[in-house]
């Protein structure tokens, strides 16, 4: 079965609390990609999971140290956690771009999955910055130079719109999502599934390798209780991942 590095799905949430004249602080850690990880593992990929802020010391940071899977997904973690590792953004001291990595991957045989959420593709206020990256080249979607969010808070139905392995067999209306980033399909790309008349689900390739766009979340907040609950949740990451590593489904 494919070998699968998740990056990214973990955040630190720091909460003032004003009560009167008196104020405090109080931080949590959340991971939020369990069910997603879980529903890999069921079908027997051997997955590896790097939390957002652990990128620069777990995420390889050399081709050969990428040799050691088949398949990275990057799941709301921005550009900058790629590009940015603390001896160039403390020290001035030159390091590999990962985001570069990510896309010499792809092109020597790699896939590679980009997962929607506040900062994935462009993201909120345009913060993730995956457009102006190395990376960009490679997904099989185009993305905007702005806040790029499509929220829909009152839920919308993805609809299956081609028939392709990855979705063949599946139901073709999907349990309704509450958001997604705005994305247009490249030149050659497959798209097949959307939402709200928005691309959902694209694929396409890179070099030797393949690669996809799923622009809403695998787990909350735009993906609520559900669509991780769907019969259908770990069979489409399953046949996704598949398809990524080469497999002719």
């Amino acid at each position: 079965m494919p070998r699968v590095l998740v990056v990214g799905e973990s955040w630190f949430t720091y909460t003032v609390h004003q009560k009167g004249f008196d104020a405090f602080h109080t931080a949590e850690y959340t991971e939020g990609g369990g069910v997603f990880l879980d529903a890999l593992r069921s079908r027997g990929h051997e997955v590896t999971y790097v939390p957002a802020h652990e990128i620069s010391r777990r995420v390889p940071d050399s081709a050969k140290g990428f040799g050691a899977y088949d398949v990275v997904v990057i799941s709301d973690v921005g550009a900058n956690s790629f590009q940015l590792p603390p001896e160039t953004f403390s020290r001035s001291v030159p390091a590999p771009d990962r985001s570069e990595l990510v896309r010499g991957f792809v092109e020597s045989g790699g896939g590679v999955l980009m997962v929607g959420g506040y900062l994935s593709f462009s993201g909120i206020d345009a913060r993730a910055r995956w457009g102006q990256s190395p990376l960009a080249v490679a997904l099989p979607v185009s993305m905007a130079d702005r806040d790029d969010r499509v929220e829909l808070p009152s839920g919308a139905v993805p609809k299956v719109v081609a028939d392709h392995g990855i979705v063949r067999g599946l139901e073709r209306s999907w349990p309704a999502l509450l958001g997604l980033n705005e994305v247009w399909p490249r030149h050659g790309a497959t798209l097949l599934a959307e939402c709200a008349g928005h691309p959902l689900l694209v694929v396409g390739g890179h070099g030797a390798g393949r690669t996809a766009a799923f622009t809403s979340d695998v787990a909350p907040h735009w993906a609520p209780p559900p669509f991780l609950a769907w019969d259908g949740y770990a069979e489409l990451w399953d046949r996704l991942v598949r398809w990524l590593a080469g497999a002719d489904l």
